[in-house]
């Protein structure tokens, strides 16, 4: 087992789980109450990932970002190396890759939300920004947790898109599905089932996580 894999892929999957709470929960909250005619355009950019093979993703990213475009060589300057083959540029692309499914859960349930439990907060003088993590966020807990353990699993699981921008680097961009696939390419079977295992427990685990943690508030309401 390449100890190094399964830490990097944790690591990045973790660091994508965190982001996509931070820019997902504000973009699901505006798509769940916004009432622009036009929203179906952003939703329809948030949901592209679904539908857009990953080496598409891919390749405008190496190509916006890459060292002969103006934003890589500031990415450069900044973070003192290149896009391509970073473990940074592996975790932008990791969280746009992710991105709706952590959104999509998370706006279905904030539109779940009562808006008159929204609207008795702000009538008793309560801000938006109190009202969303005091009574929003609470009610849609579950949706919020549902997204981030697909975004979790998705990152986990990724391979096109961590090979277009990451490569194969040694501790750096070679998550555990880059290698599988070395495994399988040089014929280590035995190695390939074992890594192959491991993704499916953790896939499995996850699934598990998320089910049991959205049963948890009917059995108490049940008395069970």
């Amino acid at each position: 087992m390449d100890a190094a894999a399964l830490r990097l892929s944790l690591e990045l999957a973790a660091l994508t789980t965190v982001a996509l709470l931070a820019l997902g929960l504000p973009v699901a909250h505006w798509l769940a109450v916004s009432r622009w005619r036009a929203k179906f355009l952003v939703e329809a950019v948030v949901a592209l990932p679904l539908v857009l093979p990953p080496t598409v993703l891919g390749f405008y990213l190496l190509h916006g970002l890459g060292p002969r475009s103006p934003l890589g060589r500031a990415w450069e300057s900044v973070l003192g190396s290149p896009f391509p083959f970073s473990f940074e540029g592996l975790l932008v692309a990791s969280i746009l890759y992710s991105l709706p499914f952590a959104v999509q859960p998370f706006a279905a349930a904030l539109s779940a939300v009562d808006p008159r439990l929204v609207e008795a907060s702000h009538a008793l003088g309560v801000s938006r920004l109190a009202t969303f993590f005091r009574v929003s966020l609470p009610i849609a807990r579950n949706g919020v947790v549902t997204g981030a353990v697909l975004a979790f699993a998705h990152t986990l699981g990724e391979f096109g898109v961590v090979l277009m921008v990451g490569g194969n680097v040694a501790g750096e961009t070679r998550t555990l599905s880059i290698a599988l696939y070395d495994h399988v390419e040089a014929l280590e079977y035995g190695a390939a089932n074992r890594t192959a295992a491991l993704l499916l427990a953790i896939s499995f685990a996850v699934l598990v996580l998320v089910h049991a943690l959205q049963r948890r508030p009917l059995l108490r309401w049940n008395g069970r």
